[in-house]
């Protein structure tokens, strides 16, 4: 694989079952990042910060861009296939989704930036959604960013693969055949799972 070919984004609605499904990955011995939002928005809360969605959108993506751009970094020095819990593209389709412009810098990210060009899509699945600290939306939100991040990671030129509703480890052999890989693809290292992830 090309450099950017090994990396694997899964995006969707929040409360989709995406983040369980990257775990299982992770446990797999697969290297996955960190979700930008759900972090940023523990640490802002951690020091009473003015980056959260409800407070400034803005600043708020602008976070989730540099998370994301380090996220890449890291994923660079990995030897094998990576997972991301979303991607620059996901910052793109959250102003989308709030109704704020996108700057050209991130549209500059998004483009050189890239990824497989095959990216899962966690589909809206009411039964499993549920509400948290971080994540405040409710399910007619989850449904709305789903249709943001279709749209917007098709605007960028990548073919979206549904992922089945099913359970976690129907849905992790599907994206390790989908894309290719298998167990002995992973890296077995200690700290694969994290290791291209931002803390």
């Amino acid at each position: 694989m090309s450099d950017h070919t090994r990396f694997f984004v899964l995006t969707g609605g929040p409360g989709s079952g995406k983040t369980t499904l990257l775990d299982a990955l992770a446990a797999a011995g697969y290297a996955c990042t960190v979700e930008a939002g759900r972090a940023i928005i523990q640490h802002q809360q951690a020091i009473d910060g003015p980056a959260l969605p409800w407070k400034d959108p803005a600043l708020f993506a602008q976070m989730m861009l540099s998370w994301e751009m380090r996220s890449y970094d890291l994923a660079g020095q990995q030897p094998a296939a990576v997972f991301f819990d979303r991607a620059v593209p996901d910052v793109i389709g959250y102003l989308r989704l709030s109704g704020l412009p996108v700057p050209p810098h991130m549209e500059a990210a998004a483009m050189r930036l890239r990824y497989n060009p095959r990216v899962f899509i966690a589909p809206p699945w009411p039964e499993i959604f549920s509400q948290d600290l971080e994540r405040r939306q409710d399910y007619a939100e989850s449904e709305r960013t789903y249709e943001a991040m279709l749209a917007t990671y098709r605007d960028y030129g990548y073919e979206l693969i549904t992922l089945p509703r099913g359970s976690v480890q129907q849905r992790r052999e599907f994206v390790l055949r989908t894309a290719g890989l298998s167990p002995a693809s992973a890296v077995t290292h200690h700290d694969s799972a994290s290791a291209a992830s931002p803390r």
